[in-house]
């Protein structure tokens, strides 16, 4: 399978799943399709962004707040930690459906709406009187934002030309880490000078001022084919993509990811407020700034992939993850950040890179593939979280760098078994070209001689 930029040395893994690719010989076909310096694409790129920033901020709206709602409530970290799960739990369940619904509706529409309910769940949430109703709300808050991830994906995927869609879905991974970083330091300072439940409705502000930019500039569709909502269809959709092994590799890939991004996001607090570090709250919200090195790295993740390949890319990924999880067990606060760094730079470029190679490979389907994508990544998200607070509840900041160190073996794994995988078909493709030349040049022999 051709990787997503031109040049790119290699694959995640050999598939036989066709590429997405979108022909540009024909210039009529070209200019339907928007890329960097064309008209429409700015607009987008900064909509995609605007959403990215809004999805992020609400769904982890009560991540970097755990500390100070576990004493306002009077719960443990595990039970405050459901804050977070329940949102990234219901965001995997209902990725798919929603995904199915943007088919029929448009990708446009469908997010649209999505983030005008998430927006509204949003500005109730402050007000939520109990745990029970606070997970609740959350729950679904994280339902209504099902509808942007894939939607977004599959939108960018039939709107921009080929050799710009890691690109541009670099980008809007980037206004993830943006809105995740923003939500973060406006909960911390907020909640420091006026409570946790004064940053919940600061969040939910601020997502109202990206879903009106959001709207305002995202243009319409120009090759959206509305399609029948036949579940037979949709069973057959997703099963063809759960059977394609590059899919279930990437799948695996982005929910390990993740695994490690929430659990160390989820507990990081609590392990800051606590001797020997003893941070406010504010502060602590405004370490969340290493969010921007995700946004470097996963918009940097386009040339990754053109000069290591996407093996090579996540590769590079995980060693930096797992090179920051090591360096945060050192009980200095430098050390500590540098090691959020790490982790942060190699989660966004993994993320990027696996995303955008989802939306190259499936064929038809795209919302689902990308669905699938996205119920596994924050499935990741939300064991991540649930398990790293238990580990540190029980072990300590060590358990839960085990528990990411895990996550992080079983990617190389997967990575490793797609690269020998590769090789493999490669050599095997190369035995049966000869085979097939030197009987071909057999026949030619032995008819000369019969001539």
């Amino acid at each position: 399978m051709p990787s997503v930029s031109t040049g790119a040395p290699t694959t995640v893994g050999a598939s036989s799943a066709p590429s997405t690719a979108i022909a540009t010989t024909d210039p009529a076909a070209a200019s339907a399709h928007l890329s960097p310096g064309r008209p429409g694409y700015r607009r987008m790129s900064l909509a995609l962004f605007a959403a990215g920033v809004a999805t992020f901020a609400l769904l982890y709206s009560t991540q970097a707040l755990l500390p100070a709602i576990s004493t306002g409530l009077g719960v443990t970290a595990s039970q405050a930690s459901w804050t977070v799960s329940a949102a990234t739990g219901a965001l995997a369940l209902f990725v798919l459906p929603l995904s199915a619904l943007s088919e029929r509706f448009g990708r446009r529409t469908l997010m649209t709406v999505s983030l005008a309910v998430a927006v509204v769940v949003g500005l109730l949430v402050p007000f939520a009187p109990s745990l029970e109703w606070l997970v609740a709300l959350r729950a679904v808050q994280g339902a209504a934002l099902a509808g942007l991830p894939a939607s977004a994906m599959a939108f960018l995927a039939e709107e921009v030309r080929p050799k710009a869609l890691v690109a541009a879905i670099g980008l809007f991974v980037a206004g993830n880490s943006v809105g995740g970083m923003s939500g973060r330091i406006v909960t911390g300072w907020a909640a420091q000078l006026w409570g946790w439940r004064a940053a919940l409705g600061a969040v939910g502000l601020l997502a109202v001022v990206c879903a009106v930019v959001f709207r305002v500039l995202l243009p319409k569709a120009r090759n959206f084919t509305p399609r029948s909502l036949s579940p037979r269809s949709l069973a057959r959709t997703v099963g063809g993509h759960l059977a394609d092994p590059l899919l279930r590799r990437l799948y695996a890939i982005g929910a390990l990811f993740m695994t490690v991004f929430g659990a160390v996001y989820t507990v990081i607090g609590y392990r800051l407020v606590e001797a020997p570090f003893n941070l406010p709250q504010g502060v602590i919200g405004s370490i969340f700034l290493v969010y921007l090195v995700g946004t470097v790295s996963s918009a940097a993740a386009g040339r990754l992939v053109g000069r290591l390949g996407r093996r090579g890319a996540l590769y590079l990924a995980v060693g930096t993850t797992a090179a920051g999880l090591l360096l945060s067990l050192a009980d200095t606060l430098t050390a500590v950040l540098l090691g959020l760094v790490l982790i942060t730079a190699g989660f966004f470029a993994g993320h990027a890179v696996a995303s955008s190679a989802v939306s190259h490979t499936a064929k038809t389907g795209r919302a689902q593939a990308s669905a699938l994508y996205q119920s596994a990544y924050y499935l990741g998200s939300s064991a991540g979280g649930t398990l790293g607070a238990i580990a540190f509840h029980t072990a300590g900041w060590p358990a839960t760098v085990l528990l990411g160190l895990a996550a992080v073996l079983g990617v190389v794994s997967i990575t490793l078994y797609a690269t020998h995988h590769a090789r493999t078909e490669r050599r095997l493709t190369a035995a049966s070209a000869a085979t097939t030349a030197a009987a071909l040049a057999g026949a030619a022999t032995a008819e000369t001689s019969r001539g």
